[in-house]
């Protein structure tokens, strides 16, 4: 079910010097979701960190997101209105192709039914939260270069590159996203000529060693052909995506889980995950990749939404070493 689409337009108040181009007016819709839907678990995965520039959730509820489509820049904001609906509303190039992709953003195509769970945690999990759907952006590139970001550093290091790449080489977002954030708004992440022309000491000053920023510039080389995946199965989509040295399974799953919707990309590799999900499913924090897999063969086809269930139990193990330790390369 692909719920009611109501379009319309819309004209936006005048706006304050600041806002974002594009501003003077916007489309929306609203979509009636199938079943239970709760915005801030099925978006969060988008956010990348407290400042994300890209992202924004504000305490009433609504949810802002500034993208570059295949359409051209778009700015989204997305809230739940009454009897179950959500309402959105879009500015830019980019504002219809957002709304058409909004039900597929939201979950439409999701299919948490499937889900049969064999552990007591993870069937009180689903039973608690049951507006948990997984995303689909149908955007690869927009997942793919924040999680190279985040490969083997810190989170705090990943967001923080992020965050100062955006703002340096995006473009502010359309619509009135000036108003409403103050003084930085919304980014649309560069485009990936613009990526590629990034200089190797900007990179150096938002603290992204040469491996990372290598292989971005070879996945934005080719972003038509690593954007292909986002209409392949899982299986050919991670395939695409690991031709690019220094793409991994890691990697690619986590693209995927946002890009595709992949409700069985497994985050093979991660340094706390199978001891995540050893301690919640068998008592074992020190399970290794190969058995939290054993672990999650009873949900295959849905082995990540089984992992996304184990983290929003609050079932995890206590930390027993200080964090990791985070590099400023940027000071070398």
């Amino acid at each position: 079910m692909a719920g009611r689409f109501v379009p319309r337009n819309t004209a936006v108040p005048r706006q304050e010097p600041g806002s974002g181009a594009g501003a003077a007016s916007a489309t929306s819709r609203t979509w009636t979701p199938p079943g239970p839907l709760d915005l801030r678990l099925v978006l969060s995965p988008l956010r990348r960190g407290p400042a994300d520039p890209a992202f924004r959730a504000l305490p009433d509820g609504t949810f802002w997101r500034a993208t570059r489509t295949p359409a051209g820049p778009g700015t989204l904001r997305v809230s739940a209105a009454q009897g179950g609906t959500v309402s959105a509303t879009a500015w830019g190039p980019g504002a219809q192709w957002l709304l058409d992709g909004l039900p597929a953003l939201l979950g439409a195509g999701d299919t948490p039914d499937d889900f049969r769970p064999r552990h007591r945690l993870l069937a009180l999990t689903q039973h608690r939260r049951p507006g948990l759907r997984l995303l689909r952006t149908g955007l690869v590139m927009e997942s793919l270069i924040p999680s190279i970001l985040e490969q083997k550093v810190t989170t705090d290091e990943a967001y923080r590159a992020w965050r100062l790449l955006v703002r340096t080489y995006g473009t502010p977002a359309p619509g009135p996203v000036g108003v409403t954030f103050g003084t930085h708004g919304l980014y649309v992440m560069p485009d990936a000529r613009t990526w590629s022309l990034v200089p190797s000491w900007e990179w150096h000053r938002a603290g992204v060693d040469s491996k990372r920023s290598a292989t971005i510039l070879r996945a934005v080389r080719v972003a038509r052909r690593m954007e292909e995946a986002a209409a392949m199965d899982l299986p050919e989509a991670m395939a695409r995506l690991q031709l690019i040295p220094g793409i991994g399974p890691w990697t690619a799953a986590e693209t995927l889980q946002r890009s595709n919707g992949a409700a069985d990309a497994v985050t093979v590799g991660d340094l706390h995950l199978p001891g995540i999900v050893g301690h919640a499913l068998a008592g074992n924090r020190n399970a290794d990749d190969e058995e939290m897999l054993e672990l999650l063969a009873p949900y295959e086809g849905q082995r990540h939404r089984a992992t996304r269930l184990i983290m929003l139990s609050g079932h995890t193990p206590a930390r027993r070493a200080p964090k990791m330790t985070p590099r400023d390369i940027a000071r070398l």
